[in-house]
């Protein structure tokens, strides 16, 4: 169930944020084989299965629905739809897929890990449903192969400096004490000339772009005569040098994955720039912008940036040179890219998502008693009407608009319906204000925006509401 990835690690995490958002389902399980259903994800809606008394999520599949119709069928289960995004869960019982021959088939998630459900889950949605049941490995399903992404996401873990002191034989580091400071994230750099994975660890990473092994661009089929041309060879060398200090390293280096680089990779023999897709140099080149995948301050990050390559470095300039003369090697130009809808999936299209007003009883109530649809969340916001929608870390997931923010750590347990405003629930973080300081009342009459999200990336509520 994996659409496969044709560009850098920001499409990586497109396609791995949405993970259940595939181009067939191509597992079996006795009975006969899982139906196929379309690519295009329509929307997605959460809801209380009145029967069940479970969060079920409704993914939109196929060319028979429309935006409209989505949103319309979302609210009659009492919810709020989320438009161009798959169903995600960390944990399910697995799927149920309706109308698999029609030009609208609708896919069901049932989040959960309890192996007592799955017989029930399986006779509800063959028996009662009439669709056809995918188990998840909960319930006896059978593993993704090697090139699918995963069918559940890890939690994201936020980004934590990690301070060391220089390797042996390294100079002194550039912060106090002499040391080294990283940031664990995948916008992270380690000092110019060393290496990301010396001084910082990939596990958090993996969780930040959730890592799979995608296909890199097609293998060249005779060698690369620019490896002769000193000068080319430098430029090359310092471009890689470059990423081996940036946490990009992760996920598209043989050395450090799990289980393959992820498209392109830095140790492949001959060159490397060879297994990047042309999307993947657009953004190196900085012709398809990348804001949405956020970025450290150079002062931040030791020297590097992502202010004009989409590719952290210390010398954007050079680094956005580099990758245009990639591009136009092979034929090439910024006109290709014209029009190209920026990076980040979903992420993206969250940064230009527009609110609608709340439905049922999603809002905070007159009491202070916060409501949403969706299940557990690990983030909560109270933001201005008209502020940007929360991002990613570093820079993007505190927008000017914010009123009040909590948080909940990556170990620790997620928030349910119902919590207080102004209250951070056991194990919950106040960000936003400063923790000890109490936000600003609800105006009766005012406009807010309620912006609830099962994790970072995945939003579950986001709607406008009138304080009463």
């Amino acid at each position: 169930m994996a659409r496969r990835s044709k560009s850098s690690s920001s499409n990586l995490f497109t396609t791995l944020l949405l993970a259940t958002t595939a181009a067939t389902v191509s597992c079996g399980r006795p009975g006969g084989p899982v139906p196929e259903v379309p690519s295009r994800v329509v929307g997605h809606c959460i809801y209380r299965n009145n029967f069940s008394g479970r969060d079920e999520c409704r993914d939109y599949l196929g060319d028979g629905w429309t935006e409209t119709a989505v949103t319309q069928d979302c609210q009659r289960r009492n919810a709020t739809a989320v438009i161009g995004m798959a169903c995600t869960y960390p944990s399910t019982l697995g799927t149920c897929i309706l109308d698999a021959n029609r030009p609208n088939v609708t896919r069901i998630t049932f989040p959960g890990s309890d192996t007592s459900q799955c017989g029930g889950t399986q006779n509800g949605c063959e028996f009662w449903g009439g669709g056809f049941f995918v188990p998840s490995m909960v319930c006896g399903g059978v593993p993704p192969t090697t090139n699918m992404p995963p069918a559940t996401l890890p939690v994201f873990r936020q980004p934590e400096q990690v301070c060391r002191m220089p390797r042996a034989g390294e100079p002194t580091g550039m912060s106090s004490g002499g040391q080294v400071c990283t940031w664990a994230a995948i916008s992270g750099c380690t000092e110019p000339g060393r290496r990301y994975a010396d001084y910082a660890t990939c596990d958090p990473v993996f969780t930040q772009r959730p890592y799979w092994p995608a296909r890199p661009a097609p293998a060249r089929t005779t060698p690369d005569p620019r490896m002769n041309d000193a000068t080319y060879r430098a430029e090359l060398d310092w471009a890689k040098s470059q990423i081996e200090s940036c946490a990009c390293v992760c996920c598209h280096s043989a050395r450090l994955t799990p289980r393959g680089a992820s498209n392109w990779d830095i140790d492949v023999a001959g060159n490397f720039m060879d297994t990047f897709h042309d999307t993947g140099l657009a953004l190196g080149a900085g012709w398809v912008d990348s804001t949405s995948l956020g970025a450290y301050p150079r002062e931040q990050n030791n020297g590097f940036s992502r202010t004009t390559s989409g590719i952290p470095t210390t010398d954007p300039e050079r680094m956005a040179r580099f990758f245009a003369n990639e591009l136009q090697n092979r034929g090439r130009t910024r006109e290709n890219f014209t029009g190209a809808t920026p990076f980040g999936g979903p992420i993206y299209t969250q940064m230009t998502y527009r609110p609608s007003a709340c439905v049922g009883t999603d809002g905070i109530a007159r009491d202070g008693t916060i409501n949403w649809t969706g299940g557990a969340a690990r983030y909560v916001y109270l933001l201005r009407p008209d502020s940007t929608n929360p991002g990613v870390p570093p820079n993007l997931d505190t927008p000017a608009g914010t009123i009040w923010r909590i948080d909940v750590p990556f170990d620790g347990m997620p928030m349910n319906t119902g919590i207080r405003y102004g209250a951070a629930p056991m194990g919950a973080t106040q960000r936003v204000p400063a923790m000890g300081a109490a936000p600003p009342a609800l105006q009766a009459g005012t406009q807010y925006y309620l912006y609830v999200l099962q994790d970072v990336g995945i939003p579950i509520t986001r709607c406008l509401f009138t304080a009463q």
